[in-house]
């Protein structure tokens, strides 16, 4: 496919060589480039589709990098990218050595902040702009947070502190409300009017003419401030966003370039932090990810010319199984709850939402209020299960400890994506729930197969009580894995058929490496045996006695090395008076590429040769 107008951005401020009336069709360009991009490679889609002309506008009107852009989450900024000059990255995005989902400051001056979780925009945005302040640097800093951001309490501690700060634009992307219902001839007229820059400056000197009337200036001007928000509320419905400090504006059609880049070279001259609301479709430009935008949220690679609905023929993972077993149980156990956060799709908890929708409760991007309302939920009896990805459940560790395990309650905590996370690189890996589940005596479950997964889930539900976690991974079960079958046991020994004084320690989808690794020493002629937990944390009893058998241990896991299961067995022998040799694999979180989970194995020395390697040159 050619893209005439998207080939004459090559780098940073081309945008500003257009002539204006070729906006409309190189966004046309770009949303036609990142479906056919995006396609091959898989990616963020519905979020990015939605979101062209607004980013195009803000290219059109700002100066980067002098100016700065914030994206909440960062997963939209794809026509960011590719307006700052890295169209060629698109062919390997979020690949080894490949473009970044995410913003990356490593890779462009206009990246400001890495931004992989939500409603964090706004707290950042207040900080670069007041470091702006204090240097006494020219430029804005803007903040585009979607509808869903603003169901997390961070973006209402942001708004809380805006404090005049004249340099801060907010874009609300409001991808669920209706723009007819408010943009009509009225609202228009008074946007148009808001934004212009005569009204800044005659506002800000007729305030502060009447402030210097003996006796009664002030209170005037606040007799005027009230008369205003009453009109407000009738034309907006809400005067939140003045109360708090900020200049609202809209709503706006997010999709209509030219009125966009009106608004922010207007904007250019503020006195006041603005709150410009605009009002887009996500996923627009391709049908499927319009009628349904969850589903095309992140994506696979896919064919273009044979796209399905993959709620209605969902590929087999471990969270669809998770959704389908805890729906089972529902049925089942009357008082048994479902929370997620903003993830139903994601989680799998779409099966237990269609069977019980009375008891299926999405929070929205609120991941400490989800595991605070679970703990209110148990302890009127009933027994709540948090679904989350790891990497998201690091945001409520605070409300883990205070809230569900100081009074022992019956939470269950179902941890998705956890272990190495192919694609998002560093914002998304799931590889330190083990290590804070743990270090708060919170019992950990890491089955490594459906037939586990299902049999312990059950068992959490019907028979355990107090906090607990059972962490899986994401995808498809791996065929070696699935063959093990589930023997119901929180670990099982796997041992060949040689005499061996060697064993391979994991858990989870790790075992897959361990188990390869172990024939690969067959061929070596070292015979070893493997050991696979499935109860994590606590160590299980009879573990440490079994495993003191062996003269070198080697403990495998995509978990953090520093605080992982790992360290902990390796103390508990050593207390039990073992005196082997213990090798020890786990994640080195300061390098995290975006990559397949084999090439992520491969960098952080968790593949089958390497360990096999480790095993030869230690004895």
């Amino acid at each position: 496919m050619k893209y005439p107008y998207l080939d004459k951005i090559q780098k940073n401020g081309d945008v500003k060589k257009l002539p204006q009336q070729e906006l409309p069709l190189l966004c046309e360009d770009i949303r036609n480039f990142l479906i056919e991009s995006v396609s091959s490679t898989g990616g963020h889609l519905s979020s990015n589709l939605g979101v062209v002309e607004l980013t195009v506008a803000l290219h059109r009107a700002l100066t980067l990098p002098q100016d700065k852009i914030l994206f909440d989450v960062g997963h939209q900024c794809y026509t960011h990218k590719l307006l700052t000059g890295r169209r060629e990255g698109f062919a390997h995005l979020r690949q080894v050595d490949g473009l970044s989902g995410f913003p990356s400051p490593q890779e462009s001056d206009c990246d400001t902040f890495i931004a992989g979780h939500g409603s964090t925009a706004l707290s950042t945005a207040i900080g670069v702009a007041r470091a702006k302040k204090l240097k006494k640097e020219p430029g804005k800093v803007v903040a585009i947070i979607g509808d869903g951001a603003f169901t997390g309490g961070m973006v209402y501690e942001g708004m809380n502190n805006v404090s005049n700060l004249n340099n801060l634009i907010v874009v609300l992307n409001d991808n669920k409300m209706s723009i007819s219902k408010n943009v009509g001839q009225m609202a228009n007229y008074l946007t148009k009017l808001r934004t212009d820059p005569k009204y800044f400056r005659v506002k800000a000197h007729m305030e502060t003419a009447l402030e210097r009337i003996p006796a009664v200036g002030t209170a005037l001007v606040e007799v005027l401030q009230e008369g205003k928000k009453i009109i407000r509320r009738g034309i907006y419905h809400s005067t939140m966003f003045e109360e708090m400090g900020f200049q609202y504006v809209g709503p706006v059609d997010g999709h209509d370039v030219t009125e966009l880049t009106r608004i922010f070279t207007n904007l250019q001259e503020q006195y006041s932090p603005v709150f410009l609301h605009i009002v887009t479709q996500k996923g627009k430009g391709l049908k499927p990810a319009e009628e349904n935008p969850g589903e095309f949220h992140s994506v696979s690679a896919f064919d273009l010319d044979h796209l399905t609905n993959p709620e209605m023929s969902p590929k087999d993972s471990f969270s669809n199984r998770f959704g389908n077993k805890l729906a089972a149980l529902g049925r089942e156990v009357p008082n048994l709850c479902a929370i997620t956060a903003a993830m139903k799709y994601g989680t799998g908890l779409n099966f237990f939402y269609h069977a019980i929708p009375e008891r299926f409760f999405d929070v929205g991007m609120a991941e400490e209020h989800a595991v605070t309302f679970a703990a209110g939920l148990a302890s009127q009896g009933m027994l709540p299960v948090v679904a989350i990805y790891s990497t998201f459940f690091q945001r409520a560790y605070d409300q883990m400890i205070h809230d569900v395990n100081l009074m022992h309650l019956d939470v269950l905590f179902a941890v998705d994506r956890a272990g190495l996370v192919p694609g998002d690189g560093e914002t998304h890996q799931g590889i330190y729930d083990t290590g804070y589940f743990s270090q708060i005596g919170i019992p950990v479950y890491s089955p490594c197969n459906y037939a586990e997964l299902e049999y312990w889930l059950e068992a959490l539900v019907k028979t355990m009580r107090g906090p607990r976690a059972i962490r899986y991974a994401r995808g498809e079960e791996k065929p070696a894995l699935a063959a093990l079958g589930c023997t119901g046991k929180p670990y099982d020994m796997l041992c060949g058929a040689d005499k061996a004084d060697t064993v391979l320690v994991s858990y989870g989808a790790e075992t897959e490496e361990i188990l390869a690794a172990a024939e690969l020493l067959r061929h070596q002629g070292m015979a070893a045996d493997c050991c696979k937990l499935v109860q994590v944390y606590p160590l299980p009893d009879g573990l440490c006695r079994q495993l003191s058998n062996y003269k070198t241990i080697l403990f495998a896991e995509e978990s953090v090395a520093t605080g992982g299961i790992g360290q902990q067995l390796c103390t508990a022998l050593q207390a039990a008076g073992w005196q082997g040799r213990f090798i020890l694999r786990g994640v080195d979180n300061t390098h995290l590429l975006h990559a397949t989970v084999p090439q992520l194995r491969r960098d952080q020395g968790l593949d089958a040769h390497t360990l096999a390697q480790d095993m030869l040159t230690r004895n």
